[in-house]
C-alpha cells in the first residue's frame, strides 16, 4: 500500500528508504483493487509488480486460500525474470515463504523473513485452520522457513518470546509497526473540518476506531459500549472507519441499538494519508480484538497511528501494548467482555480534560520510540546482517 491507499504502508516506507540509499527494490505484491491483469509501476523508485489477485478482509477462508495460492504462482513467474541478491518475505500469510524458499534453492539467494502475525498459531486459535493434516503441514512450513532464513523479524516482544525456542537469538530481531510522527502532526483545525462532515458531532467528545472489521477484531464490542455510553453520557460520539467481514453485522447492530448516524457513524476505509485528519478530530483512539490470548502479541497499525497522533489509546486486550500504556500513561485498558464496565471507564476518562491531556502528551512521547526512521534503521541493520553473513 502507498499513502493514497488504505491499510499498512510498512513495506512501502521501508522500501522507499532502501531506494534512497541506493538499492534496487522489486516489490511483488497483491493489487488491492483486484484488477484483472497484472501491472507494473514505479512508486518512489520502487519497481512494483501488482498481482491481478483480489484480496479483502470480507472474504471467507476458502477465498483467502485461493488468493494465497494464486499469489505464490504470480511471484514465481515474476521472480524468475528478475535479478536480485536478497529476498525479503513479509508475512501474513505464512504461504509467502513458499516462493522465498523456492528462490533460495533455485538462485541461491538469502532470505529475511518478516513475521507480521504468528502463523499457523493464529488461524488455529480462531478455528480457521482445523484439519490436523493442514496444521502439520503449516507447522512444517513454519519450521523450514525459520531454518532457511538468515534473519527473522518479528513485530513485537510477545512474538519474540513465542519464537525464542524455535529460532536462535542471533537470527531474531524485533522491529515493531510504525508511528509516522511527521504526517500525523496535523492542526486542530484539520480535525474540526473533518467533524463538519458528520451531523451533531462538532463539539462532542469523539471516540475513533480505524482498521479492519474482521472477525478477529471484535469491533461489535465497541458498538455495545456505545449503546451503554448513550445511557450514561449521550454527548459522546463514535466514528468507526474501515471495512471487512463483519461490516454488515455492525451496521445492523447499530441500527438495532438506534445509534447509526446519530451517535455512531460507520464509514469506509480512509487512505493512509487521510487517517491523520480523522485522528486529529478524536478525543480517544482505539484498538480492539476478540478475547484471544494469541492476539496479545499483535502489533496493530491503529495503535501506532494513535501514538503518532498524540491521542489517548483505549484497548481491550492484554500483552505488551497494554503494558506499554500502563507504564507510559499513554492510554488505558477496558474489560474484555463487559460493555457496562467498559462504558463507565471510558466516560471516566473522556470527561476528564486533564487526564486526556496528560495521556495525549505521554502518547506523543511514546511514539518517538516507534518512529519510522528509528525502526527503519533497525530494519536496515537486519537485512545488511543477512546479506553479509
Amino acid at each position: 500500500n502507498t499513502l493514497n491507499m488504505p491499510g499498512s504502508t510498512r513495506s512501502f516506507e521501508f522500501a522507499k528508504r532502501l531506494v534512497q540509499r541506493g538499492d534496487t527494490v522489486y516489490m511483488v505484491t497483491a493489487n488491492w483493487q483486484g484488477q484483472s491483469k497484472g501491472s507494473f509501476s514505479k512508486e518512489w523508485g520502487i519497481n512494483v509488480y501488482w498481482a491481478p489477485i483480489r484480496y479483502a478482509n470480507k472474504m471467507n477462508f476458502i477465498a483467502r486460500i485461493f488468493s494465497y495460492i494464486s499469489y505464490i504462482g504470480y511471484v514465481m513467474i515474476i521472480g524468475k525474470k528478475l535479478k536480485f541478491d536478497l529476498i525479503i518475505a513479509s508475512s501474513t500469510p505464512l504461504t509467502v515463504a513458499i516462493p522465498a524458499l523456492w528462490f533460495k534453492r533455485l538462485k541461491g539467494k538469502k532470505i529475511v523473513f518478516e513475521v507480521r502475525d504468528l502463523w499457523p498459531q493464529l488461524p488455529v486459535a480462531i478455528g480457521a485452520l482445523k484439519s490436523s493434516i493442514l496444521i502439520k503441514v503449516a507447522k512444517l512450513l513454519e519450521r523450514k522457513t525459520y531454518e532457511n532464513s538468515e534473519q527473522v523479524i518479528v513485530l513485537s516482544t510477545g512474538m519474540q518470546s513465542e519464537l525464542k525456542g524455535m529460532i536462535p537469538e542471533h537470527k531474531l530481531s524485533v522491529v515493531t509497526n510504525l508511528s509516522d510522527l511527521d504526517k500525523f502532526q496535523v492542526s486542530e483545525k484539520t480535525g474540526l473540518d473533518f467533524r463538519r462532515n458528520f451531523p451533531g458531532i462538532l463539539n462532542n467528545p469523539l471516540v475513533v476506531y480505524t482498521g479492519a472489521f474482521g472477525q478477529i477484531n471484535g469491533v461489535t464490542y465497541l458498538i455495545e459500549i456505545a449503546r451503554e455510553m448513550k445511557k450514561i453520557n449521550s454527548n459522546v460520539r463514535f466514528i468507526l472507519a474501515g471495512a471487512g467481514y463483519e461490516k454488515e453485522k455492525m451496521e445492523k447492530q447499530s441500527k438495532q441499538f438506534d445509534l447509526l448516524n446519530k451517535s455512531l457513524f460507520i464509514i469506509d476505509y480512509l487512505p493512509k494519508d487521510k487517517v491523520p485528519n480523522l485522528l486529529s478530530a478524536a478525543a480517544i483512539t482505539t484498538s480492539f480484538f476478540i478475547d484471544l490470548p494469541e492476539m496479545e502479541h499483535n502489533s496493530a497499525n491503529k495503535f501506532f497511528d494513535g501514538l503518532a497522533a498524540g491521542k489517548p489509546i483505549m484497548i481491550n486486550y492484554g500483552g505488551w501494548q497494554a503494558e506499554l500504556l500502563k507504564q507510559s500513561g499513554a492510554g488505558f485498558n477496558i474489560t474484555k467482555n463487559d460493555p457496562i464496565k467498559a462504558a463507565k471507564k471510558l466516560n471516566e476518562v473522556i470527561t476528564n480534560d486533564r487526564m486526556l491531556n496528560q495521556m495525549g502528551l505521554a502518547s506523543r512521547k511514546l511514539a518517538k520510540l516507534f518512529d519510522i526512521n528509528t525502526n527503519y534503521r533497525k530494519f536496515e541493520k537486519v537485512i545488511d546482517r543477512a546479506y553479509y553473513s
